[in-house]
């Protein structure tokens, strides 16, 4: 199997993300958590269905990003359908690029990216919406199943200040239901570092969400894909409930 052979797939599945942009054109006004004019750099690890539809909502809120792919010319129609805010690159420009980075490829592509990748990673707000999935990513998602989804992550990822968010939910739900009128979708989000947290959860906000912090990266297995978070698309105070959260 080519060693970049999982990220491939991920870039493939622009090509089948079809109408999602044209949803994205049809979402309503950014919400209340929007940047001050210039925004926060996002720089974008995977421009598949996840990947474009996040970014294009933070677009939509003044954020400057740039979606990186092995073959950034292919991203032309994507970044002219976002406006000129949105950029493309390579993954190292994206990083570099990014004052935050957001990453949604599959699972499996993780130890490459990190081992490519982690000295320009060291010290970055990541927020990490990757899923692993045993028929697709083989061992690691052993690995995950074991150690839960937030640890391995930051293993492979070693430096990057993670934060898992975004990943409990499909992209069609997320481009349906960004700023949605109250009470809006809730976004699960862990991470050990305070700071990229509370970064973390603005971004949510700006892409039209509510954040709702499950705790530290070992607390993500309650969201992970079969935990009890997952796939619940519901509202803050439900989705606590559900997790037995303070409200």
């Amino acid at each position: 199997m080519p060693q970049h052979h999982p990220f491939d797939r991920a870039r493939r599945g622009l090509l089948a993300a079809g109408g999602s942009w044209l949803v994205l054109a049809a979402l309503g006004p950014q919400g209340v958590w929007a940047q001050p004019a210039g925004g926060m750099r996002i720089g974008i690890i995977g421009a598949g269905r996840i990947g474009g539809t996040i970014g294009g909502l933070w677009v939509k809120a003044g954020h400057p990003v740039m979606l990186s792919s092995r073959h950034p010319e292919e991203l032309k129609d994507l970044v002219a359908s976002l406006g000129p805010l949105a950029s493309a690159g390579t993954v190292a420009q994206a990083i570099a690029f990014g004052d935050a980075l957001f990453i949604a490829v599959p699972y499996g592509a993780l130890p490459q990216i990190g081992q490519d990748h982690g000295a320009a990673l060291k010290g970055k707000v990541l927020l990490d919406a990757c899923n692993a999935v045993a028929s697709r990513d083989g061992t690691v998602a052993d690995e995950v199943e074991q150690e839960g989804i937030g640890v391995v992550s930051q293993k492979y990822l070693s430096g990057a200040r993670l934060v898992r968010a975004f990943n409990t939910m499909s992209y069609t739900i997320f481009a349906r239901e960004a700023n949605r009128p109250a009470p809006r979708l809730a976004i699960p989000i862990a991470g050990d570092d305070p700071e990229a947290v509370r970064v973390a959860a603005r971004l949510v906000g700006d892409a039209g969400f509510d954040p709702v912090v499950v705790g530290k990266l070992a607390d993500a297995r309650r969201f992970q894909r079969g935990g009890p978070g997952y796939g619940q698309a519901v509202s803050a105070a439900e989705l606590r409930q559900k997790l037995s959260l303070a409200p």
